[in-house]
């Protein structure tokens, strides 16, 4: 193989000009269990986690109200606030979620200021650096839900407007109505589905933030990686580290518009994850993962 690795960028503006470093963190698992429900149990290794991604150079940290719901918010201002000034928070809103698996879209307009004030509340903060409709209301047209985020910036308490799980059609609707800064969909080396939204965002500049990018199902605990053999396995060893750090790295190199927030409730796999981004992988490494089967 090819022994020149190639050169990615380390850092992402936001909306341009919120600049955060491409490994962050997806917060969504330091909740209750089953079903992300309720306050994590161990509050107190939350916080020394959230403090630990925080001094290894994390300043992206993604979170939502449906996340407890509500808890995982508290326990990210508990940890952090008075935050860093280099330190991004996102969350999302328009989802409703009265049980573990009960989860709702409404993305009503009142139900969307309602849950952009009590986020400002529950973190602390006087603006939200970025909010994302949480997915897509289809009782309510999507006009009215981006219209609201558009008032919500306009009034100062949301800085940048983003979106998750929507389609390429939704965001070009959407950025008739206010700037959209950053996309939230699906997608792994081992699912590609939303390749074609990926490529839209990284023409337009529009970050784009990756869930699930070891395989994991938001509803379930771990990060199965399916596909951790073959031509993932090889290079891993290669590099001396495990198939999940290159499947990340794949990410980091797949575009520089992508966003990492893998999530964890360890600090030693948070460590794990963070040096992924350290990884360069060669073009023939590059190319053979591009070739891989997916889902």
């Amino acid at each position: 193989m090819n022994t020149n690795a190639t050169q990615i960028s380390t850092h992402f503006a936001i909306g341009g000009d919120l600049l955060v470093h491409r490994l962050g963190y997806g917060a969504m698992r330091l909740t209750g269990q089953p079903g992300n429900f309720g306050p994590y149990s161990d509050w107190e290794g939350g916080q020394k986690l959230l403090g630990r991604a925080v001094e290894l150079g994390i300043n992206f940290i993604d979170t939502a109200e449906a996340y407890g719901p509500g808890f995982n918010e508290e326990l990210i201002a508990s940890a952090l606030s008075p935050y860093s000034k280099d330190v991004v928070i996102a969350t999302k809103g328009g989802i409703n979620k009265p049980t573990p698996d009960d989860i709702r879209a409404d993305g009503s307009p009142k139900n969307l200021r309602r849950g952009c004030e009590a986020s400002l509340q529950r973190l602390k903060v006087e603006r939200i650096d970025l909010y994302q409709l949480h997915r897509p209301d289809p009782k309510v047209p999507l006009t009215e839900s981006v219209g609201m985020l558009a008032t919500l910036k306009e009034e100062g308490k949301i800085r940048h407007v983003g979106l998750s799980n929507v389609t390429i059609e939704q965001i070009e609707q959407a950025r008739q109505i206010v700037p959209i800064a950053s996309v939230q969909n699906r997608f792994s080396i081992s699912d590609r589905n939303n390749e074609d939204v990926l490529d839209y965002c990284t023409k337009h500049g529009i970050a784009f933030i990756p869930y699930g990018s070891l395989g994991a199902h938001p509803l379930k605990q771990g990060a199965p990686l399916a596909i951790a053999q073959g031509i993932l396995a090889e290079i891993a060893n290669s590099h001396g580290v495990k198939p999940n750090q290159i499947a990340l790295a794949w990410l980091l190199h797949r575009a520089n518009n992508i966003i990492l927030i893998p999530g964890t409730t360890t600090i030693s796999h948070l460590e794990e994850n963070i040096a992924a981004s350290a990884i360069k992988l060669t073009r023939d490494e590059i190319e053979a993962l591009n070739q891989m089967q997916t889902v």
